[in-house]
This record gives structure tokens, sequence and C-alpha cells, in this order.
């Protein structure tokens, strides 16, 4: 195939598709191509298109893999076409006996909170599903803080996720830890291994395709997926997803229970929900609200009014 004929491949995926992922004002600026691995046609032309729409260089990469997968399923390529299908990411074939076990599939409301303390004062407020983010460089620290945020949630029925510190949430019996990329890519294979014989539950996050595929090679309980909007609260290496990709993200995974993440207001839950994740977690909104009771009380609202 001529390069013309690539160039017309690539140019129809971006008019298919701009509006969707690159509106006009979106915060995801096009990417320079990166260098091709591969010379399928179809691959080349939505290497070119999904830089041209701002994805990131391992993005743009994995999606042109899937778009070339899609053409050769299909016998066609088709440019209207945006690659949802599990298959064609290599999501498929993972050994069941090798998944960690699982979550409920809507986890509801998620309350991201500093210490114990909010822990249990958040999961006495209905919040059904919350997790300790406790930092600090202090390992007796740390263990007496997870221990107390087991305890916090005795009686409440809220399921536990201790964010990183997962030798001390085995210790102290949580339901579950949290890990970023970088946590999870540290993990020697003995640690996961030791994970999984715990019983404990394992949610990881992803920044976008090739972080969901990372993802999806240790089989989580869950996975999160974000930020979808700005945040102040962490420095993130990906621009803010964006509600178009969240919902991409939401077809591509849907086997998993899914949570949304990172700069969520109570206002944009309707449309966050609407993507059809199962779960929204939040931060700011409770722990900086001047009733955290009631905005609890409010967003749980929100949250049974998409159902």
């Amino acid at each position: 195939m001529s390069n013309d004929s690539i160039q017309s491949w690539a140019d129809a995926i971006v008019r298919l598709h701009g509006a969707t992922f690159a509106p006009e004002g979106s915060a995801l600026p096009s990417q320079p191509v990166p260098q091709a691995q591969r010379q399928e046609p179809a691959y080349l032309a939505a290497l070119q298109a999904c830089s041209a729409l701002g994805f990131i260089a391992i993005d743009a990469e994995t999606l042109a893999c899937a778009w070339q997968a899609q053409t050769l399923r299909r016998g066609r390529f088709e440019a209207t076409l945006w690659p949802d299908d599990p298959r064609d990411f290599g999501l498929e074939g993972a050994d069941p006996a090798l998944a960690f076990p699982g979550c409920p599939r809507s986890l509801g409301l998620y309350g991201v909170l500093p210490d114990a303390q909010w822990v249990g004062r958040m999961a006495r407020a209905g919040v059904p599903t919350v997790q300790l983010r406790f930092k600090s460089e202090d390992r007796d620290a740390i263990a007496r803080e997870v221990r107390a945020a087991v305890a916090a949630v005795e009686g409440t029925g809220a399921l536990l996720f201790i964010n990183d510190h997962w030798r001390e949430a085995i210790d102290a019996g949580a339901y579950g830890v949290h890990v970023g990329q970088e946590d999870l890519d540290a993990l020697a294979g003995a640690d996961l291994q030791a994970i999984h014989a715990s019983g404990l539950r394992l949610g990881v996050s992803t920044h976008g395709y090739a972080e969901m595929v990372r993802a999806h090679a240790v089989q989580p309980s869950y996975i999160a997926l974000g930020a979808v909007f700005p945040t102040t609260l962490k420095k993130m290496a990906t621009a803010p997803q964006g509600l178009a990709r969240l919902g991409a993200y939401v077809r591509l995974m849907q086997r998993y229970p899914l949570v949304a993440i990172g700069g969520i207001s109570a206002d944009q839950f309707p449309a966050v929900r609407a993507t059809g994740v199962g779960s929204v977690a939040v931060v700011r909104a409770l722990v900086n609200a001047e009733d955290p009771e009631a905005a609890a009380q409010q967003l749980l609202a929100s949250m049974q009014a998409a159902d």
C-alpha cells in the first residue's frame, strides 16, 4: 500500500474520532509519532492518527497494534470502528486460577482518605469502599495506622483497601491493597504471589491503554481509571483523560470492576457514571467538605441516582 493510502486512512481516523477524543479546547495536544515497530498499513495509519489525537507514545503504540489486530480479525480496515474488543488488545486467554480474589462489580462511592480516623469517620457515614492512603517513611507508624484503619471499619460493612503498604495490610487483615503502576512494576514475582496467597484483593491504578494492558497481566480485583479531571493532589505523568477516554476504557475493560478517579466533584458524578463505570473515587469532595458526613450522603445519593 502506498504512503498516500496510509495517510488517507490516518486522516479518516482523525476525521471520524477527532470530535470525541480531541475536541476543541482539549487538554490533550497532538503528540509526536513514535518510531514504528511494524510496517502493516493499518498499524502505521493508526499510529499516526492516535498520536494526532493526543495519545502518548505507549498508548498510540498499543492502539495501533489493536487497530491492526482488528483489521485482521474483520478482514478489512474500518476507520469508523474505534478498537474496544479485548481480543484485539491481547486481553483474552488469561488463566483464571492466577486471578486475584474478586470484589463487588460496583464498589460504589470510594473514599480515598489520609488516616485511620478519616477511614472510620467515612465508613460510619455509609461510604461502602474506603482506602487508607497514609504517607510516611516510618514503618512502625505505617503498621499502627493500618491496624487502626482495619479496626475502624469493623462493624460498618465498608471494604478497606490499603494504598501501597501490602505487607502491613496482610498482617492487619485488611480487605485489599491498592498499588500504582510504579509500585506494581516494583513488585517482584514473589511479592505478588505473597499478596495473592494472603487472599487480599488487589486494585491497580491505570492512566491509559498501555497501563490497562499491563494491569490485566496480573488480573487484579479491580482497575482504577484516571485521572479523569485535573487534580492538584499529586503530580500526574499524563494529562487528565476526560470523559471520552474514560468511556472507551470502560468499554474495553468491562470484565473488571472499574473505579473512576481524579478530580471528580459532586456535579460531575452523573456524567462520570454515564460512562458505565461502577465506582467513583473521591478525595477532596470528602476531606475538604465543610460537613464531610453530609457530603458523603449527597455523593451516595448521586451514585444511586445513576443506577
